[in-house]
């Protein structure tokens, strides 16, 4: 019988053979542990930039320096951060249903306060894709009053009652982040925002979009209903950057525990999810434990992180070289060492 000879693998194959090991590998340094900043008020959207790191604590953006001294860096704004290309900080202000983006003088823009003349939720979490173009979800936790965005009348019927018509917790795309020639003077940009999923997620929280723009990362968190959906859903995307039909996906699925929240993305395609809580409520259990939760990229548990003392909401990539995870949970500040 002869042997036949076995041609080489292409630089290309060998290339994604190697990613793909990676990717189920655990990126956390070997021995160690999370080390506890203290309550700082670190409670959502840490974002890194120049040797500092932003988080928000419900009403302020903190900053805390190289010298691990925290400062109060803007007001009023209290989830989702992230840096744009130009080095702008972007920013979802829940509370004033908006938003927005710290110039370099440090006047505001808004870039999306509203939908089709209706007012946003709470927008709560958002990430660019290598376009520049900004996606934000727009969940309403809590009270429902003051909602406005509902889902658009049945096709040839010009008479429809409002109330009947469901409320919207969506998902959106910010187009245009730049003004336009001429009207640098003023301070609320031309908004030009799509709506791009408000079916087949309950309640978005935390967003990620892959580096090829390729997949839609949901978060969906309904954890203040009883059997809400608590699962990380993925969605395929179009050129265009739009959901394409009948593309979603169930990665994950934290069942009656408290579901996702923030999340990243490293360079093997490892997801990193805030999630769980070590105190039950009405209406989560324990069974999830509050920490960072490391994902394959079909949704595979590689690793968890623990934290304490309370609920995990978000994480974020910092560091002189990129290696360092940084997790907020219960005003807490945690970071871990990454390979």
């Amino acid at each position: 019988m002869r042997l036949m000879a076995l041609r080489p693998l292409s630089c290309l194959a060998v290339a994604f053979a190697l990613a793909s090991c990676s990717s189920l590998r655990s990126p956390i340094v070997p021995g160690a542990k999370p080390k506890d900043h203290g309550a700082i008020g670190a409670t959502e959207g840490p974002a890194w930039h120049n040797g500092s790191l932003y988080f928000t604590d419900g009403k302020h953006i903190n900053r805390m320096g190289p010298d691990g001294k925290t400062t109060v860096f803007r007001h009023n704004a209290s989830n989702g951060l992230l840096f744009d290309r130009e080095g702008r900080l972007i920013a979802c202000e829940t509370k004033n249903r908006r938003v927005t983006r710290t110039e370099r003088d440090g006047s505001i823009t808004v870039l999306a306060d509203r939908f089709r003349e209706k007012r946003f939720n709470s927008p709560n979490d958002l990430c660019m894709d290598s376009k520049g173009r900004i996606y934000f979800t727009d969940p309403r936790y809590g009270s429902r009053e003051g909602m406005e965005i509902r889902e658009a009348r049945p096709a040839g019927i010009t008479y429809y009652l409002e109330p009947t018509r469901r409320l919207v917790e969506g998902v959106y795309r910010i187009n245009q982040t730049g003004l336009p020639p001429g009207l640098c003077g003023f301070a609320h940009e031309i908004q030009n925002i799509t709506r791009i999923l408000c079916d087949g997620a309950e309640r978005p929280n935390g967003i990620l979009i892959s580096p090829d723009d390729r997949f839609l990362y949901i978060a969906d968190n309904n954890n203040n209903t009883h059997g809400g959906s608590r699962k990380l859903l993925r969605y395929t995307l179009d050129k265009n950057g739009d959901v394409k039909p009948g593309a979603r996906k169930v990665l994950f699925d934290w069942k009656d525990g408290r579901g996702p929240d923030g999340m990243k993305m490293d360079t093997a395609g490892r997801i990193y999810v805030a999630a769980g809580t070590n105190k039950p409520t009405e209406y989560e259990t324990t069974q999830f434990k509050a920490g960072c939760y490391i994902l394959s990229p079909s949704g595979k548990l590689i690793e968890f992180i623990p934290v304490a003392p309370d609920e995990c909401c978000n994480c974020a990539f910092g560091g002189k070289d990129g290696k360092i995870l940084f997790i907020t949970s219960g005003s807490h500040l945690w970071s871990v060492p990454l390979r």
